[in-house]
């Protein structure tokens, strides 16, 4: 898992780096400044007879900007200006060296001060190097007016490591302004501000360049965030032996399904066979055994009625809510589940509604449960937040007190643990957005518990499987995508794993 770092801690690693490569600090933001300057050609944003402006402050994110801009020079940029921005009295040593060096060049510089009004702003592309991730409170003054400006005159905009105005991580309140960003070049780790969703009133999009700071001593820092990697995902996941059988991959149960909503149960299903569980069963009303016998052979039924009249510790893991509904029968299910079924289990959609109107169920949860809410149901269960921040940290909180597994879905999901860490899954993508999706995750998820899986690597493979499939069908041109299509696609993920083959940077 790869440390997501506050940026205080980004500052710790810049000095360390600084120290013990040993490297010139000019350098490093050489370094830094290229990196971004590779990443701006490669995403195609900017051509060489656009108009560009770079507007700087006189910090290091200054200091970034104005190298950037020499940069593109020296690459045959012509039309560049530059804005300097003298709003304070501090300037700092690599900002000066920066400067020097532009002032060499044939590049128009202006500078401003808090009593000057900016120019109407003509160029097509504005670089955003005005502040950096220093930034501890809402911008005003001069600071406020220039961003405003600049945001009137909605041109592309590429903001260096992060807009202005925005904070790296902490409570973003949607109040602040900011200078809006299509895309955002950060350097090393993304900011964690960047996952939730607030921040996209801030920025449409970002993209991490490795700037070379010193990654044994990012490692060995205490953080609350690890971003989960492709590689991470190889050493949790265990290949299937030679002489392995059904038997060996568990038997998942399923408590899913009512009149109205048989389809969730059937996708649940559908996820959990083909994430590979041995064996799977399914407890769904009578209405819908054709359906699921049509559709899924493979999957075992059982009536409701005889739930209860088997031993249920036959069964390695239990997932129960996709479609369940909420009346009394599915209360007393869920009730019932919870008292008698003491392995692994994933609790989701509809069964999750219950322990909102049910609290007292919640204290009787096995520890390791995996709980799978969407925003609405996690304030249903927790009380009411308005930001994400507050809820990430309740989920934490919620998750280290009662020894849950704690996967709050949203565009980058976050898997809370009992240890009070929270990683974060950030495969998927905004074609995924349609109906299904949840139950087909809480099979994929049931399936790897089934499997012998700890929950909190369950919870791990199953969201960055789950988001690869969407990205992998993403990426051949589907902007929409079915739940049933991705979980086709779920097979052919994990046989990359199981295969050893390359599917993504590590």
């Amino acid at each position: 898992m790869r440390n997501l770092l506050k940026a205080s801690q980004v500052r710790d690693a810049d000095a360390y780096t600084i120290a013990n490569e040993p490297i010139a600090s000019i350098d490093l933001m050489e370094r830094a400044s290229r990196a971004f300057v590779e990443k701006l050609f490669r995403l195609s944003i900017v051509q060489k007879e656009q108009p560009i402006l770079i507007c700087c402050g006189t910090g290091n994110n200054g200091g970034d900007g104005l190298a950037i801009a020499r940069m593109l020079y020296e690459q045959g940029f012509s039309a560049l200006d530059i804005w300097v921005l003298y709003y304070n009295d501090r300037q700092s040593a690599d900002f000066k060296t920066n400067l020097m060096r532009i002032e060499a060049l044939d590049i128009k510089v202006w500078s401003f001060f808090p009593a000057d009004s900016l120019p109407v702003v003509t160029q097509d592309v504005i670089i955003d190097a005005l502040l950096g991730s220093g930034l501890n409170k809402p911008l005003a003054g001069a600071w406020l007016k220039a961003v405003q400006h600049l945001n009137q005159a909605k041109k592309t905009t590429v903001a260096v490591d992060i807009p202005t105005g925005m904070l790296a991580d902490g409570q973003l309140e949607t109040s602040r302004e900011v200078l809006y960003a299509q895309d955002v070049i950060t350097f090393q780790r993304p900011k964690i501000s960047f996952l939730f969703p607030e921040s996209a009133r801030c920025m449409e999009r970002f993209h991490v360049v490795d700037i070379g700071l010193d990654e044994r001593f990012i490692a060995q820092q205490e953080v609350d965030f690890y971003e989960v990697t492709t590689g991470d995902v190889r050493r949790i996941y265990k290949n299937r032996h030679p002489f392995s059988h059904k038997g060996t991959y568990g038997h998942a149960l399923l408590v899913a399904g009512s009149e109205g909503t048989l389809g969730a149960a059937l996708l649940c299903a559908e996820a959990c066979l083909f994430a590979g569980a041995g064996l799977t069963s399914a407890s769904i009303p009578r209405s819908g055994l054709a359906a699921l016998n049509t559709r899924l052979p493979e999957v075992m039924t059982i009536n409701r009625e005889a739930l209860f009249q088997q031993p249920l510790n036959k069964y390695h893991a239990l997932g129960i809510g996709p479609g369940l509904g909420t009346d009394s029968e599915a209360k007393g299910l869920v009730s019932d589940m919870i008292e008698q079924f003491t392995g692994p289990t994933v609790v989701d959609a509809d069964a999750l509604h219950v322990l909102a109107n049910e609290k007292e169920l919640l204290d009787r949860l096995s520890r390791g449960t995996v709980l799978t809410p969407h925003m609405k149901e996690f304030d249903r269960l927790f009380g009411q937040h308005h930001t994400w921040w507050a809820r990430v940290e309740r989920a934490k909180s919620e998750a280290s007190r009662r020894k849950l597994v704690i996967v709050l879905k949203n565009r980058f999901t976050f898997i809370a643990v009992p240890d009070g860490k929270v990683y974060m899954n950030f495969t998927g993508n905004p074609a995924m957005a349609s109906g299904g999706m949840g139950d087909a995750l809480t099979g994929i998820i049931v399936s790897f518990l089934a499997q012998g899986y700890e929950p909190k690597e369950a919870a791990i493979l199953g969201c960055y499987i789950h988001g690869k499939a969407g990205d992998v069908l993403n990426e051949t041109g589907m902007a929409v995508i079915p739940a049933s299509i991705l979980i086709s696609e779920v097979p052919k993920v994990i046989g990359w794993f199981e295969s050893r083959v390359t599917i993504g940077e590590e």
